[in-house]
């Protein structure tokens, strides 16, 4: 990793909330990743020569679920799972579910067209449909593809170090999963509940990439993507959303410099994956943004602008 990137990556992580980062640039065309940990104390930030933090990944587990499960068994979508896979299924956003009747609860709901609302429970429903219509576990799949230093929540090995993420009841969050409804549910699910190093998620993605062509097919459909359509194939895009206010690419959170084309996802506790087809790089951010004050996201944003910013113009 440049000199120039870490300085950045220094300073920018002196200024945040938060305390831990970990970055990785991906080069599909090689095949091969860089990347660094940095964790910050009162008085000094060091660098790991190997790192080891387990971050939750929050929602950027939906595409490594979701999406790759479209990917391996493509022909196995019907129009409804497909609508479910890009929010387009007309299902709530967001409630508190209980343990035992979230299947029930989140099953309720009719599925038909409508206009994109990023939705967990678009992303439960999906799961519960997809593993009824083919009797394929999603984290079986995802097991096959996925390196060994991503795991789900319950599964993080004993020596695990995970970066705190938040409180709940009175007591830090660490090695269990911030999003309270995956916490309740207590079982793997698509919409969040991925643990991952930086190393384990960039060979994943690179995993992903060799077994289904991702970054090809995703320039593809980027190419005939529909102008209300905000997700395409399970991943967010960078185009304009003028319900969000954001009026270009350049304010995106991918940061400047990347492509039309460019797709990934956003994680609550402020991690992130971008993927520009044609620069064939992929940006990985992974923070625990959410430790202390998980409403304030000025920081954390400027962050991931200017990372990425470095990271497309970077000389690999």
């Amino acid at each position: 990793m440049q000199e120039a990137f870490k300085k950045q990556a220094f300073d920018l992580l002196i200024e945040q909330n938060f305390d831990c980062l970990a970055v990785g640039v991906v080069d599909f065309s090689t095949n091969k990743y860089d990347c660094l940990e940095m964790v910050k104390y009162p008085h000094v930030i060091e660098e790991s020569l190997n790192p080891i933090l387990y971050f939750d990944l929050a929602s950027v587990t939906k595409p490594l679920t979701m999406s790759l499960a479209f990917f391996l068994h493509e022909g196995d979508l019907d129009s409804k799972l497909k609508l479910l896979l890009n929010h387009e299924g007309g299902l709530p956003d967001w409630g508190l579910l209980s343990k035992k009747s979230w299947r029930n609860e989140v099953s309720s709901y009719k599925i038909e067209k409508s206009a994109p609302v990023y939705s967990d429970y678009s992303a439960l429903r999906f799961m519960l449909e997809y593993e009824k219509q083919t009797q394929n576990s999603i984290h079986e799949i995802g097991k096959k593809i996925w390196d060994k230093e991503l795991v789900f929540w319950k599964n993080l090995p004993e020596t695990a170090v995970c970066p705190p993420t938040g409180f709940r009841k009175g007591r830090p969050i660490v090695g269990e999963v911030h999003d309270p409804n995956a916490y309740t549910i207590g079982e793997f699910c698509t919409h969040a509940g991925l643990f991952a190093t930086i190393n384990g998620l960039c060979k994943t993605l690179l995993n992903f990439n060799n077994e289904c062509n991702l970054v090809e097919k995703m320039q593809e459909a980027m190419k005939k993507k529909n102008s209300g359509s905000l997700f395409v194939n399970g991943w967010d895009t960078t185009l304009p959303r003028e319900h969000q206010r954001i009026k270009n690419r350049d304010a995106s959170l991918a940061g400047k410099g990347c492509s039309e084309f460019t797709f990934g996802f956003l994680g609550f506790t402020g991690t992130s994956i971008w993927i520009d087809p044609l620069l064939q790089r992929g940006s990985v951010i992974l923070t625990n943004g959410t430790k202390n004050y998980w409403y304030s996201r000025s920081g954390l944003n400027k962050l991931r602008r200017d990372l990425g910013e470095s990271i497309w113009k970077m000389d690999l």
